[in-house]
């Protein structure tokens, strides 16, 4: 059984995202919230598997309220689905900087939201590929933007390197299978073993640190 917790402070959304788990055999929501601090408490509360973060709450707000969740010991193997309204937004990046998994827009179809919390709890692609160049394209197109290489970055090979980026990119494994011309299980073994040398918890994370290394 997946545990889901809901983070928004708007009513009908937490009314609909519930109706819609609560519909799905092996889905459970344990709790929702109107608030960031609510959310944190939650968390810590109830040990969710997965929460659906919104980003502007009252209180504080999602980020932040993510940056405090995986901080903390017993809940830092939550994973947390960052939801917003508009297609690019300056505080996507930093929800997936301080430990975001993903994230996706409030108008995804049911099924795809409920896909992507299935995903996210096996490391899968991090969400919204599309989506995710445009907003990672502002961050990086910054003027104040400074270069913090991961210190572990330069123990990945060049393949891992050239294949993190294409990672960041929002490739899937099979699309930079066809780019390089190897199998995807090629693909995920030096995905894998990016992710272990930087220490990344998941996809997400390993767009993180190879943008702010490149």
């Amino acid at each position: 059984m997946i545990r889901v917790l809901i983070a928004d402070d708007q009513a009908l959304v937490r009314l609909g995202l519930r109706a819609l788990l609560e519909n799905e055999p092996d889905m459970e929501v344990v709790d929702d919230v109107a608030d960031g601090l609510a959310a944190v408490a939650a968390a810590t509360r109830t040990r969710p598997d997965v929460i659906l973060m919104d980003v502007r709450m009252p209180g504080i707000d999602g980020i932040e309220a993510t940056r405090r969740i995986v901080a903390a010991p017993e809940t830092a193997d939550t994973r947390i689905v960052v939801l917003t309204t508009f297609e690019i937004d300056e505080y996507i990046f930093d929800a997936l900087r301080v430990g975001a998994s993903g994230f996706l827009l409030k108008d995804t179809r049911p099924a795809e939201l409920l896909d992507a919390i299935r995903q996210v709890l096996t490391g899968g692609a991090l969400l919204s590929p599309s989506v995710t160049r445009r907003v990672v394209k502002t961050f990086v197109d910054r003027p104040t933007r400074t270069s913090r290489p991961h210190p572990q970055w330069t123990s990945l090979t060049d393949r891992e390197q050239e294949i993190a980026a294409l990672v960041a990119d929002g490739l899937s494994n099979d699309e930079i299978a066809d780019r390089l011309v190897i199998s995807p299980a090629t693909v995920r073994t030096h995905v894998g073993r990016a992710m272990v040398k930087l220490n990344a918890r998941d996809r997400a994370q390993l767009v993180v640190f190879t943008y702010q290394s490149l």
